[in-house]
C-alpha cells in the first residue's frame, strides 16, 4: 500500500520513520505546503494528514479530486474545516481522530461503557498533563473523552463533567478519567512514553480505511468495528 504523508512536523516524521519499518507500506512521498500535492496524492493508495487546519482544506481538495482515501489526526480545526470534513466524508472514507493512540481508543470505549452504567450519580473528573509546549488547555483527548462519557449518558454537552490541566516538563501525555459517586471510584489511566505509538496508530488506521464505503470513522471503528 503506498501512503502519502501530508505534514513534515514531528508527527510526519515519526510516521516516515514508522513506514521504514512495514514491509506491506510504502512511502511515496511527504507533502509540505507548496510542493505538488495532487501528483503525490495521485500516486498513493491512502493519504495520511498530520499537517495543520489550513494545510487540510487543501488535503481534503486533493483526496476528494483523486478519490482517495484519508486518515486525518490534524486538531484545531473550527467548525468550517469540520464541515467540510464531513462534506468530503460523504464521497470518500474518513478516518479523523484527534488521538491515533490504539490505547485512548480502547480507554474511549471504556468511558463510554462505563459512564452509559453508572449513569449520571457518578461525578466525572477528567485530568491530562502534557509538556510545556502544548498550548491548548483542556487538551483535545481530554475533550475527546469527556464528551464520549457525556454522550453515553445522553448529556448534551461536557458541562457537566470537570477538566483538569497541567502542563510541565516534556510529558507525551497523560489522561485519567475517575467516576465517583458517594460510595465508590473508578479510575482509567492511560500515559504515553513516545510519539511512535501515534504512528502506529495512524498506520493501523491506514490499512484500515482501504476499501471501505465513505464515511466519517474514528480509532474506535478501526478496533472496533468488522
Amino acid at each position: 500500500m503506498r501512503i502519502v504523508i501530508a505534514g513534515a512536523g514531528r508527527m510526519g516524521q515519526a510516521i516516515a520513520a514508522r513506514l521504514d519499518t512495514q514491509d506491506d507500506l510504502e512511502l511515496v512521498g511527504t507533502w509540505q505546503r507548496g510542493d505538488d500535492l495532487a501528483t503525490l496524492v495521485a500516486a498513493s493508495d491512502v493519504v495520511v494528514d498530520f499537517s495543520l487546519p489550513d494545510g487540510t482544506m487543501q488535503v481534503l481538495d486533493a483526496v476528494t479530486e483523486h478519490a482517495r482515501p484519508l486518515v486525518c489526526g490534524v486538531s484545531g480545526l473550527d467548525d468550517a474545516q469540520m464541515a467540510r470534513l464531513d462534506e468530503v466524508a460523504a464521497r470518500i472514507p474518513v478516518v479523523y481522530d484527534r488521538n491515533m493512540s490504539l490505547g485512548v481508543a480502547v480507554l474511549e470505549h471504556s468511558v463510554r461503557e462505563a459512564a452509559k452504567t453508572l449513569g449520571k450519580d457518578f461525578a466525572i473528573r477528567i485530568s491530562e498533563v502534557h509538556h510545556v509546549h502544548k498550548k491548548d488547555a483542556p487538551s483535545g483527548t481530554a475533550l475527546k473523552l469527556g464528551e464520549a462519557a457525556a454522550e453515553a449518558r445522553g448529556e448534551p454537552g461536557t458541562g457537566a463533567i470537570t477538566f483538569e490541566s497541567e502542563r510541565r516538563g516534556e510529558v507525551p501525555g497523560d489522561h485519567e478519567v475517575v467516576m465517583q459517586s458517594a460510595t465508590e471510584s473508578l479510575t482509567f489511566a492511560h500515559s504515553v512514553t513516545t510519539r511512535e505509538v501515534f504512528a502506529d496508530g495512524a498506520l493501523r488506521a491506514a490499512r484500515w480505511i482501504a476499501g471501505k464505503s465513505p464515511g466519517r470513522y474514528a480509532m474506535r471503528d478501526v478496533l472496533f468495528r468488522d
